[in-house]
């Protein structure tokens, strides 16, 4: 069983920025693909940002490129979401979602769909 963590988060004025970290732990691997998916009220969760496995590709759905940048940490199996510049619309619950690939994989994973393993959520809301 994996478990994943988020934290970070809260509410920000417009243009302001948060972080959101994501730890994963129990049978964890060496090669889990990590993702970042929100979903704001009364929409479908839709992917924000994916890094592959080597922790070298990236992925960023269009409404945050530029602005969130994902990345991994020192420790195995944690991830980061930095969110700058943050507008109302980035408002809503981030997900960390974690999976298994194989290790001729090197791309980074945006459907949902692939990911075996989610965090609970945590709220992130930008006031105007």
């Amino acid at each position: 069983q994996v478990q994943l963590v988020e934290s970070g988060g809260g509410l920000v004025q417009a243009g302001g920025s948060l972080r959101l970290d994501c730890a994963a732990s129990g049978r964890t691997s060496s090669r889990f693909a990590l993702g970042w998916f929100r979903q704001a009220p009364g929409k479908k969760r839709e992917s924000v940002a994916a890094i592959s496995w080597t922790g070298v590709s990236t992925y960023y759905s269009d409404s945050v490129t530029g602005r969130f940048t994902i990345s991994t940490g020192i420790a195995e199996n944690t991830a980061y979401l930095r969110m700058n510049d943050l507008k109302t619309e980035d408002t809503g619950v981030y997900y960390c979602a974690a999976g298994d690939v194989a290790s001729d994989r090197s791309s980074p994973i945006a459907d949902q769909d692939q990911y075996a393993y989610w965090g609970q959520g945590s709220q992130s809301t930008v006031s105007s």
